[in-house]
């Protein structure tokens, strides 16, 4: 926890940027009945029936102090569809950073292996050799920001039916243009000072 709220006290360098990375499912849901418009006096009224259409997986990587976000919907959130999205962000969002430190949680496909069961050697280590990793403690996911970006996309984007991966994709986009030409940062307070006090019972005890 103390290694990553660390991570969270650097200035903003173009060159060696901190972003926070995480993931997030997304049934799909269709209506089973066409909706009642909504009309003077009336809310829209929605049937209870629905038919599930299947799970995407949203990833979404933000840079905190730049305010700043990228999301890619894929079908699977396997080590493949992982890798992919950690290529996309060295090549394609940081192609001039020396080194991009990367916040994230443990998942079992958060793994060097993950890049080289996905690439050739030679490219899988020159994709792992442009991040530091960062990983945040078990039951300790709520210390990566990349999860407050993911319930602002939830709650103004997601929060309701959306029947196919193609909409989906559409949605988050179009939250993404609109969330990054607002430059929306994340102005982070916790410390590790305010840690050792509110979560002094997690701390072992020293006794002289």
């Amino acid at each position: 926890m103390e290694r990553v709220l660390d991570v969270y006290k650097r200035p903003y360098d173009a060159n060696y940027p901190v972003v926070c990375m995480d993931e997030s499912p997304k049934q799909l849901i269709e209506e089973g009945r066409p909706s009642a418009a909504m009309k003077p006096g009336q809310e829209k009224r929605v049937d209870y029936q629905y038919v599930r259409n299947g799970v995407v997986n949203i990833f979404i990587a933000n840079e905190p102090l730049r305010g700043k976000r990228f999301v890619e919907v894929t079908e699977f959130k396997t080590k493949r569809d992982w890798a992919l999205f950690i290529k996309r962000i060295a090549d394609e969002q940081y192609p001039e950073a020396k080194l991009i430190t990367l916040v994230m949680d443990n998942f079992k496909t958060h793994a060097p292996s993950a890049l080289y069961e996905t690439f050739e050697p030679e490219e899988a280590k020159r994709i792992w050799d442009r991040f530091e990793f960062i990983y945040t403690p078990k039951h300790g996911s709520w210390l990566n920001m990349a999860e407050i970006e993911l319930h602002v996309l939830n709650g103004q984007c997601l929060n309701r039916h959306i029947a196919s991966i193609e909409d989906v994709k559409e949605e988050v986009m179009a939250w993404q243009s609109n969330r990054n030409n607002k430059n929306s940062k994340i102005d982070w307070q916790f410390t590790n000072n305010q840690a050792r006090i509110k979560l002094k019972r997690l701390y072992p005890s020293i006794h002289n």
